[in-house]
């Protein structure tokens, strides 16, 4: 397979599953209506905000992938964290599972962070490419905690 396609497919698949579970959950989302902690961004910064986080969780696979580096360990915590990375919305938005929703974003940062030492072992770029993706998250863990003491 072409480099080109390569990234492509590396680039679709995660941006194809965010917009899925986005569609999914656009008629639940109640973010304007809650309660927030300190220095919660408006709602149009998270559709933008993933939209460059999955792409370069895409780049950062691509890196991988294209350099013929991926193995089982690798696959293996890319999807894992793809799929709490997808389940996370459906909890928190869809479900109103707020607490739930917190057990599992942590579950997911952890997963972010083997993913990151993983990927920087085989290539330090690919890495680095997700570290922003770490950082969102960490974040996301504050407004999760956030919204749901607020709002008990």
């Amino acid at each position: 397979m072409s480099k080109f396609k390569i990234y492509l497919k590396s680039i679709l698949i995660p941006v194809i599953v965010g917009g899925i579970v986005g569609f999914i959950i656009s008629s639940s989302i109640d973010y304007n209506s809650l309660q927030k902690p300190f220095l919660s961004p408006p709602s149009i910064t998270f559709p933008i905000v993933w939209t460059i986080l999955y792409i370069l969780m895409g780049i950062s696979y691509g890196l991988l992938e294209s350099n013929s580096l991926v193995d089982s360990k690798i696959k293996s915590i890319y999807y894992w964290q793809l799929f709490f990375n997808s389940l996370w919305p459906i909890a928190f938005f869809l479900l109103k599972l707020r607490l739930f929703a917190f057990i599992w974003i942590i579950i997911l940062a952890i997963l972010i962070i083997i993913m990151i030492a993983r990927f920087y072992e085989k290539h330090k770029m690919a890495g680095w490419l997700q570290v922003p993706y770490l950082l969102w998250t960490l974040f996301a863990i504050y407004l999760n905690l956030g919204v749901y003491l607020l709002n008990k």
